[in-house]
């Protein structure tokens, strides 16, 4: 019998099918409406009206603020827990590690509902605003995310580098700001980046607690669904052009931390 046996080009090929059906060319007809006008004209002011309505500008900022919110909430309560379930008392303890994964096996919306009865329960007891309510929800779900790099980033930071501090008489808080959130830097990005970017355009968590379509997720939804593909592609532009910029720039930051982290440890 005759042995077949595949190149890697061979094997790239379903990959690169794939990758062009539904990632090039969906793309492209995007950017066909966004820089075209209803006549099929190349034209840009479809821009220079998103960016003269007041409107959607706002939006742009309202969502731009639920995504930093939300971020910074998920370092605060993530970096603590990777850091004592990679370094502290519950080191290397995968049964706690899987304690915070285990909530994204369940269903999305199944979950948001669940903490949005909980929620309701503690409103009887004190009058949270619907807006610090959909913060706890997207804290809620995106929390996995951060701390998950965070635990990957952490755990393989040399032990003996954080002896090696206290060995030179370095107290334990100097030898966390000097050794282990330097070399975490890499871990922060990467959570930042899985966490700020789907949390600014998921509006599914505003739709079921606060009742508002008051982000970008929804304004380009309304868009589509009225038939207005122009603005829709365009506000996808924007969107996707910042979430370009800020995987750029995560990028680079994450290389030279980690250059940088190399050569403190050596020195």
């Amino acid at each position: 019998m005759k042995k077949y046996s595949f190149s890697r080009k061979q094997m790239v090929i379903p990959y690169s099918v794939f990758l062009v059906l539904f990632v090039v060319l969906p793309l492209i007809v995007v950017l066909y409406y966004a820089f075209t006008n209803g006549d099929g004209q190349f034209s840009v002011y479809n821009f220079v009206r998103f960016f003269q309505n007041s409107k959607a500008i706002g939006t742009l900022f309202y969502s731009l603020l639920i995504a930093l919110l939300t971020t910074l909430v998920c370092l605060l309560l993530a970096y603590p827990a990777a850091y004592f379930m990679a370094k502290g008392v519950f080191q290397k303890n995968h049964t706690f590690l899987m304690l915070f994964v285990l909530p994204m096996w369940i269903n999305f919306t199944l979950r948001i509902t669940a903490m949005k009865e909980i929620l309701s329960v503690i409103e009887g007891n004190l009058a949270l605003h619907p807006f610090m309510n959909t913060i706890i929800c997207m804290v809620y779900d995106f929390l996995p995310f951060m701390i998950l790099p965070l635990y990957n980033t952490i755990v393989r930071i040399d032990n003996s580098l954080i002896e090696a501090a206290y060995d030179l008489g370095a107290a334990k808080i100097q030898t966390f700001f000097r050794i282990v959130l330097p070399l975490s830097i890499p871990g922060i990005i990467s959570g930042v980046s899985m966490v700020f970017l789907p949390s600014m355009t998921n509006y599914v968590v505003l739709d079921m607690v606060y009742n508002s379509t008051y982000i970008m997720g929804s304004l380009i939804g309304s868009y589509f669904s009225s038939y207005d593909w122009h603005n829709g592609a365009v506000i996808s532009i924007i969107l996707l052009g910042i979430i370009l910029g800020i995987t750029v720039i995560s990028a680079k930051f994450t290389g030279q931390d980690k250059e940088e982290g190399q050569g403190g440890a050596l020195l």
